[in-house]
């Protein structure tokens, strides 16, 4: 079988990414086939509670299907979602299946299309002034934020491969976006911040970030610790929390939300980048401990956190978004609990993996390097 020449996702059974998305929010038991290659599979995978995920390469049934790779494809009471990087070679795949009888669906437009699915849910337990939404990026776990008060709007962490949707949204609300915020430098995906500010919004990053070696070609705003930016009639307040960067600068919303960026999630606390190396590592997990203990834990406990990241270890609350009250995570995590020697000890023990393409994601982001969108995307997606 020739791959140039497979069969045309519009002649077998197919589901858009938000669908298949609602099927994997309401709790189904999804079965997937991916069919990409074991290489691409290994740096990135469709991640939750409520899938079970098979790796079959697609190059395994060009020469047809008999039963050991039979044998090798997910079953369960939903139908199988089979996914590629465009949605080609898992159509071919799902063509080959339906053959056989296996009640099958192709990923349209495959993990490329599933990497574009963004959701803007509104913040239901915020008090404060205005309103909040959060953006949800289920690919990647990447969490953004629309503050939005009296005819205008700030957005907090947007990733550049969705500058028009923030200003469309804002548009379509009504109001004008006058902030694109980021918390730090990132370090798993790319900055919409300056995408942004190229359509007349302000540019704002963290005082201690610039130390970095931020090299922008544009005017950009810093905020150090205290400093107080106004939307309409809301305020954020920035508040350095170092440790996960040395320039991490967590935003509290109208003195009710705390955009915590990777400092503290809602099921672990942020670990460091290796800003400094690896040798600089210990250091700034203490940072981190100082940092929330003095800076995030004497906020009251009615403050509602909401992080820069979510992953399949915790359920959304029941307004969809991913949000806890500092009370609730206090209760809950007991990383927060621990003292400085055992936090230390907890978390140089249990460091995740670091993010694919790091050091050229942060390069990006500090205006060092330079690429086009199409490129970033890729970059971010390993």
């Amino acid at each position: 079988m020739d791959i140039d020449n497979l069969p045309s996702a519009d002649d077998v059974a197919s589901i858009r990414p938000e669908a298949f998305q609602e099927r994997i929010a309401r709790g189904d038991r999804v079965p997937i086939l991916d069919v990409r290659t074991e290489g691409e599979y290994d740096k990135w995978v469709i991640e939750s509670r409520n899938v079970d995920m098979v790796n079959v390469p697609y190059y395994e049934f060009l020469m047809g299907v008999d039963d050991e790779v039979l044998d090798r494809v997910p079953s369960g009471e939903e139908e199988l979602v089979v996914v590629c990087v465009k949605g080609g070679a898992s159509a071919y795949v799902v063509s080959l299946l339906e053959d056989e009888g296996i009640d099958a669906v192709n990923l349209d437009g495959g993990m490329n299309s599933w990497a574009r699915l963004y959701d803007a849910v509104p913040i239901s337990r915020y008090e404060g002034v205005g309103t909040l939404v959060q953006y949800q990026r289920p690919s990647s776990g990447c969490l953004a934020y629309m503050l939005i008060s009296d005819g205008e709007a700030a957005v907090v962490d947007p990733l550049r491969a969705f500058p028009h949707r923030y200003l469309d949204d804002a548009q379509q609300w009504g109001v004008e976006l006058v902030y694109a915020i980021d918390t730090h430098i990132h370090a798993d995906h790319v900055s919409g911040v300056r995408s942004i500010a190229t359509r007349g919004v302000e540019a704002v990053i963290p005082e201690p970030a610039v130390a970095r070696g931020v090299d922008y070609e544009m005017d950009y705003t810093t905020v150090a610790d205290g400093d107080v930016l106004t939307v309409g009639d809301l305020s954020i307040e920035a508040i350095h929390t170092p440790g996960h960067t040395s320039g991490m600068t967590s935003f509290l919303v109208d003195e009710s939300v705390l955009l915590t960026g990777d400092c503290l999630f809602l099921e672990s606390v942020g670990s460091p980048d290796p800003e400094g190396g690896d040798s600089g590592i210990p250091d700034a997990v203490r940072t981190l401990y100082d940092t929330l203990q003095r800076r995030i834990l004497s906020l009251s406990d009615d403050v509602l956190v909401a992080p820069g990241h979510f992953t399949d270890a915790v359920d959304s609350s029941p307004d969809g978004t991913y949000t806890a009250s500092l009370g609730e995570l206090r209760d809950q995590m007991p990383a927060l609990e621990m003292n400085r020697e055992a936090f230390v000890e907890f978390l140089l023990a249990d460091a995740p993996p670091r993010p694919s393409n790091f050091e050229e994601i942060i390069t990006l982001n500090l205006g060092q390097t330079s690429a086009n969108d199409d490129q970033a995307f890729e970059l971010e997606l390993g």
